[in-house]
């Protein structure tokens, strides 16, 4: 909430102000805050999300073609194994014939050559045309076997040369099949047979360096996977995958498993194979360090958002406050010059008023006293007292007039500022003299105390009485008839002295205490105040080097402190500018 007051503008509360400026302050700052953020934020966000895009497309397209040349190398690897099994056949058939291929021992040193070449191989076997297995070396006994109804038979003597898919056979473990078809003299053949152990398939694969909880294997174009995988099932069990299509190049595209995980696939077919190589990665895995830069781009947009609203905010309400002060400075200025021409006009109608008056109030003083003359020398008048008493009694009434039109024009005109010394004493009962029929009216009561050892002080007369009376004033207002106000004067210290100004009125309320100061703010709108009373006390109180307090609590009363230096720090000669303005 204190952020908030902060951040709030001046002028939220005083629309009747900003609304002199065209559409209202509040509208001002409301227009400028929304284009500025509409020209500054908008465009950080749409360039933040184009490089968001942009580089999450980069990420993924790095990810793809990363697992893209991995397949590739890992293709060619597979492929170069069975091909380099597959020559080896072809040139044991060739440098060998079949009486030397179906000796036992000529047959088993082949073998024995190939394990220290080229690891897999299992065993070797001749099969001749009818299926049954002639000469068979390895760890087996397979020996007289029959394959005529083994797929891998049927395939290879259609297609001359043949790789299986892994299959258990009657040795009952997975392993594949490399076949190569020789033609005899005649329609007779013979086939070479060399079974390589999955093993050596699952080192290839295991050997791969593979991020994202990846998985490396090999299926059939059945789907049933050929070396054993990490998530999708063991060896010749069906994949939980769809069975990519057929393509001549490596691919790579995007998919969910059973359980909804996204992940990236990548595949190749391995030619002259019923192989297809995948390699399957956790799509959240592999976009991790994205997913912590797309966090960082965020943090750095909600933060460079924040500032910006903030700068805005605040840059918006400075320049409006601004706009603000200085209408309301203008508008005080006009209620100022408003009064100062009313009291001015009044000055005026109030010389012309006392100069009309005092010249007849001059001749019956002086008749008044010629009379008593008069009277005084001719012993028939001067033993009739009742006359005597007459005439002084006109006196007193012509002295009265004119003490009352000299107090009238020192309040209705502008004097020039005169330091002269002064008792606080008199200057107040001075004041309360122009109120003293509307708290006899009211039931006021009024009580003045001022000790007798308060010093008299150096100031201007003028602004005294108009701090006084606007405080007494707005005593006055804010009292019920019946009332009573307290004014007491103390010394404070060596240079100061105060004064208490004590009502037992509506008081002020907590929140308006803190602005009752402030120019056009007013508790009495209804009751015809204009805010500026307290407002120009205030500025006459800090002219001549005081201060004024204010102590209220709502329906108790209030308290108005005003301290005065014993000596005024206002320099003589200057011009008073202040009216006597209800509050």
């Amino acid at each position: 909430m204190k952020i908030l007051e902060k951040i709030k503008p001046e002028f939220w509360d005083d629309e009747d102000i900003g609304a002199k400026v065209s559409g209202g302050l509040s509208n001002i700052w409301q227009l400028t805050v929304l284009l500025t953020l509409v020209v500054t934020v908008f465009p950080l966000i749409f360039m933040t999300l184009v490089n968001y895009n942009a580089m999450q497309a980069s990420a993924k397209a790095e990810i793809l073609l990363h697992t893209s040349r991995l397949v590739s190398n890992t293709r060619r690897t597979v492929s170069f194994f069975l091909e380099e099994r597959r020559f080896a056949l072809n040139f044991i058939i060739e440098d060998n014939n079949v009486e030397e291929l179906n000796d036992p021992f000529r047959l088993g040193a082949i073998l024995e050559n190939m394990k220290k070449g080229l690891s897999g191989v299992a065993d070797l076997g001749i099969i001749d045309s009818s299926g049954m297995q002639r000469n068979y070396v390895g760890p087996y006994k397979l020996g007289g076997k029959n394959y005529s109804g083994q797929e891998w038979f049927k395939e290879v003597t259609e297609q001359g040369v043949y790789i299986s898919d892994v299959f258990l056979g009657f040795r009952n473990i997975p392993h594949l099949v490399i076949a190569i078809k020789q033609r005899l003299a005649g329609d007779s053949f013979y086939v070479l047979r060399a079974s390589v152990d999955i093993e050596r398939f699952k080192e290839l694969l295991s050997q791969l360096e593979l991020s994202g909880m990846g998985d490396a294997f090999i299926i059939n174009h059945r789907g049933i996977l050929q070396t054993p995988s990490r998530y999708h099932g063991n060896v010749l069990e069906k994949i939980s995958l769809p069975v990519p299509n057929l393509s001549a190049a490596t691919e790579v595209f995007e998919t969910r498993t059973s359980e909804g995980i996204p992940v990236i696939v990548g595949y190749a077919y391995i030619t002259d194979t019923p192989f297809i190589l995948m390699i399957v990665k956790q799509q959240g895995e592999l976009m991790r360090p994205w997913y912590k830069t797309r966090t960082k781009i965020l943090w750095f947009l909600a933060a460079s958002i924040t500032v910006i609203v903030f700068v805005i905010l605040g840059g918006a309400t400075y320049l409006v406050n601004r706009i603000h002060r200085a209408e309301r400075n203008r508008a005080m200025i006009m209620h100022k010059m408003e009064y100062s021409n009313k009291m001015a006009s009044l000055g005026r109608l109030a010389a012309g008023v006392a100069h009309e008056i005092n010249n007849p109030l001059a001749i019956i003083s002086e008749k008044a006293g010629f009379i008593k003359d008069m009277f005084t020398f001719k012993d028939i008048y001067a033993k009739d007292q009742k006359l005597l008493d007459t005439a002084d009694c006109i006196t007193s009434s012509v002295e009265r007039c004119a003490a009352i039109t000299r107090r009238l024009l020192n309040f209705a005109r502008h004097t020039d500022v005169s330091i002269q010394t002064l008792d606080l004493k008199a200057v107040i009962l001075e004041v309360l003299g122009f109120m003293g029929k509307e708290a006899e009216y009211r039931s006021i009561s009024v009580s003045v105390d001022v000790p007798d050892d308060i010093p008299k002080i150096r100031s201007d007369r003028g602004k005294l009485q108009e701090i006084f009376l606007n405080v007494i004033n707005n005593a006055f207002a804010a009292l019920n008839d019946g009332g009573s106000l307290d004014i007491t004067v103390k010394r404070q210290g060596d240079s100061l002295v105060s004064l208490s100004f004590a009502d037992n009125g509506c008081g002020i309320a907590e929140a308006d205490i803190k602005r009752i100061f402030e120019p056009f703010f007013s508790t009495k709108t209804q009751k015809g105040g204009t805010g500026l009373g307290l407002s120009i006390t205030y500025g006459l109180v800090k002219k001549i080097g005081g201060r004024i307090d204010v102590q209220s609590q709502a329906g108790k009363g209030t308290t108005f402190t005003v301290c005065l230096p014993l000596v005024s720090e206002e320099k003589e000669g200057g011009n008073t500018d202040a009216g006597i303005i209800g509050g």
